[in-house]
């Protein structure tokens, strides 16, 4: 099975609450992740609010074509109780 982000939604700083196409879901901080020069951009609070989810590649991404991939999202997930 291939796995895919299906629905994401901002809860708070650098935070996504994520949907997997394999059932699990739960918030994700970014905040370390965002180093390096596709990525540094999003250390604007406002320009990373501007995520989308992307149906073609099956993940978030922003406008300026910073993404991550599904599997690495899922690795960092909190699961909420």
């Amino acid at each position: 099975m291939i796995l895919r982000i299906t629905n994401a939604k901002y809860t708070e700083g650098y935070k996504l609450y994520l949907h997997f196409s394999d059932g699990s879901e739960g918030e994700v901080n970014l905040e370390p992740e965002l180093t390096g020069e596709i990525f540094e951009p999003l250390k604007d609070l406002s320009f990373f609010k501007m995520f989308s989810v992307n149906h073609e590649i099956h993940t978030i991404v922003w406008p300026n074509g910073a993404d991550f991939a599904p599997e690495f999202l899922r690795e960092k997930l909190k699961i909420m109780a």
